[in-house]
């Protein structure tokens, strides 16, 4: 079974070199990225890596495209993403933390707040967006930023932490 396991994964990875020249895991070999995504409820025209992990309270609008190794945590409270966003390869959007918990130990609670991302939004690779901020419409958020306070409407911010600019 291993053996014929292994020859249609060969098989399905040349498909896709061929048809988009790249080599994807497994499970974006056997699931299409529009179907990851409305399977989890999200609108038209938006597209979710099979590697995706989604947790909690998540709602992402249409024609949003989430990249591969993303984290989207609604664990914590309402998650939303807007309509035409593109959520880079390996960010990580959180609506909660365990900062005072740990470091209590376990005497305080898990921090909480819903987190929203508008419309038009590009965030760049590999950053991590806190519990509780909003971004707003068709801002853009560089690589590798973390974003811990709030970032308004039509602008750019980049950095760790994020400043606006």
């Amino acid at each position: 079974m291993l053996e014929e396991l292994r020859a249609l994964q060969k098989k399905l990875q040349e498909k896709k070199r061929r048809e988009f020249n790249r080599r994807v895991p497994l499970g974006d070999l056997l699931t299409e990225r529009g179907d990851n995504a409305k399977e989890m409820g999200f609108g038209e025209g938006t597209t979710c890596y099979d590697n995706v992990l989604i947790l909690g309270d998540v709602k992402v609008g249409k024609n949003t495209w989430i990249g591969p190794n993303v984290i989207l945590d609604g664990s914590g409270g309402k998650l939303t993403i807007g309509d035409f966003c593109s959520i880079s390869a390996g960010v990580q959007i959180y609506t909660h933390n365990t900062v005072e918990w740990s470091t209590s130990l376990g005497e305080k609670p898990i921090a909480k707040a819903p987190t929203w991302i508008g419309d038009g939004v590009y965030i760049g690779p590999n950053s991590v967006i806190a519990m509780g901020v909003t971004i707003g419409d068709m801002a853009v958020i560089g690589a590798l930023s973390l974003v811990n306070s709030d970032v308004p409407p039509g602008t750019k911010a980049w950095g760790t932490p994020a400043r606006i600019f």
